[in-house]
């Protein structure tokens, strides 16, 4: 998508009036690269924010609840597998990088940026307890002359309705004395073309002044910064991102089932389809969505609407054929088996790849793990290959067993289903040694003996 050049800023061009402001000695402390910048939560955007901030030549403290990620960092280890180890060597040599287990420990901050995890509780409404006690911890250590940003991704009006209240709590004047804006993430783990530098950030403040200084410190790491009316916008931007991705994704999966019906190759129609250079983009079936982005934040949306009395019939559709998907692949692994005399129950089940999407070891929400789960449930003796995950334990506490690639491994198989795309993984051995596959993501059988199934 091409962002209107227009909107290609970093700041407002509006003066600055009062010199002993407390936004003109944060835009100083910003030009002059001696602001100090907190990052609350050092996971998958807290990590590469934290470093391309270092790297920008900024004093970095990384705030995580979890010692051993602290540790890691001190250590200049990286345990997210899109940070480089030397940057984050580099960061920590130049001592532009440190981290600390409490807000309370990260001294005088110029900028707060909150990265912390926002999943879905048990009935699939959002917890935004993590954003709520970051608010809390702020509030004893508030300044004038701070910003804060929320980057966490949350249902539209988080900003305003719930971190807004609390930092007010301070008794400081948001938008004179302190700064607040959301900025949402836009990493996409693995993606060697698309990375934090270089994928556009949008960006909205609960006023003018706070969106303004928030562009300003986001353009030291990122190309473009998108600035838009207000936080809602940009959390709704957030939102409709992925459930844009998410119906589109739930489409496709129900196309494969039409297309298994009428006997047609769904890869070949997609594929086909594809040709066109206008008026259609691809979007691929598989055995369901995983991660922290698609199968979340739409429910995110959902909730903030029932709770508006609205209902969101397509984002509701969408999601119910993907929550089904890893269920389908079930029955279809239960059919292939019944179609040469073989039960589910007492079968040898080989799952290729258990991460939700190809090379990376995130297993968060992933359909892998869920169709493992309902494997197991039904008595089939299941294991695992994947390079990037090297151990799992199922919501029940047993261990699933990983084991490596191999001729033996594969015809001891009474199937074997390919649930997630990497690129270290053998396909011809898979096809040459398996005796059937059931392959949920499109990688097709070119030759070989394995008796092949598609979605």
């Amino acid at each position: 998508m091409t962002v209107p050049a227009q909107r290609h800023v970093a700041a407002s061009s509006a003066p600055v009036t009062d010199e002993g402001s407390a936004r003109h000695r944060l835009v100083d402390r910003i030009r002059e690269r001696t602001a100090r910048i907190g990052i609350v939560g050092l996971g998958y955007v807290g990590l590469p924010t934290a470093v391309a901030y270092a790297d920008a030549g900024f004093t970095v403290v990384g705030v995580d609840t979890d010692a051993e990620r602290c540790a890691a960092v001190g250590r200049g280890d990286s345990y997210i597998e899109d940070v480089d180890r030397g940057d984050l060597r580099r960061a920590r040599e130049k001592d532009r990088l440190t981290a600390v287990t409490a807000l309370r420990d990260a001294g005088d901050l110029d900028v707060v940026d909150i990265c912390v995890h926002t999943p879905l509780s048990d009935t699939r409404e959002p917890d935004i307890s993590a954003i709520e006690a970051v608010g809390e911890a702020l509030v004893a250590c508030q300044r004038p002359g701070q910003l804060v940003v929320l980057t966490s991704t949350s249902y539209p009006g988080t900003t305003e309705e719930v971190l807004r209240p609390i930092l007010e709590r301070s008794g400081l004047v948001i938008g004179e004395d302190v700064f607040l804006a959301f900025a949402p993430e836009r990493i996409d783990p693995a993606n060697q073309r698309f990375t934090l530098r270089n994928t556009p950030k949008v960006v909205g403040g609960v006023d003018p002044v706070s969106t303004e200084l928030a562009c300003m410190v986001m353009s030291t790491i990122v190309d473009i910064v998108v600035p838009v009316s207000d936080a809602t916008t940009a959390e709704m931007v957030k939102v409709l991102e992925n459930t844009f991705r998410m119906v589109n994704i739930g489409f496709a999966n129900e196309v494969a089932m039409i297309c298994r019906r009428l006997g047609v190759d769904v890869w070949e129609v997609i594929e086909s389809a594809a040709t066109k250079p206008y008026g259609f983009m691809p979007f691929y079936p598989g055995p369901g969505v995983g991660g922290h982005c698609i199968p979340v934040d739409p429910s995110y949306l959902q909730w903030k609407m029932r709770n508006l009395e609205y209902r969101t019939r397509f984002i509701d559709l969408g999601d119910d054929v993907n929550r089904s998907m890893p269920g389908y692949v079930v029955q279809r692994a239960t059919d292939v088996l019944n179609d040469v005399s073989r039960s589910l129950r007492g079968s040898h089940i080989l799952l290729v790849g258990i991460a939700y999407k190809p090379n990376v070891g995130d297993i968060r929400e992933s359909p892998g793990v869920e169709i493992a789960e309902i494997l197991v449930k039904r008595g089939a003796a299941v294991r695992y290959v994947d390079p990037h995950v090297e151990s799992l334990t199922l919501h029940d506490g047993a261990a699933l067993s990983r084991v490596d690639l191999s001729p033996s491994v594969l015809s001891e198989s009474d199937l074997v289903v390919i649930t997630t795309r990497h690129d270290g993984i053998d396909w011809d051995l898979i096809r040459e040694s398996a005796t059937r596959v059931l392959d949920t993501r499109g990688v097709r059988a070119a030759r070989g003996r394995a008796d092949w199934h598609t979605l």
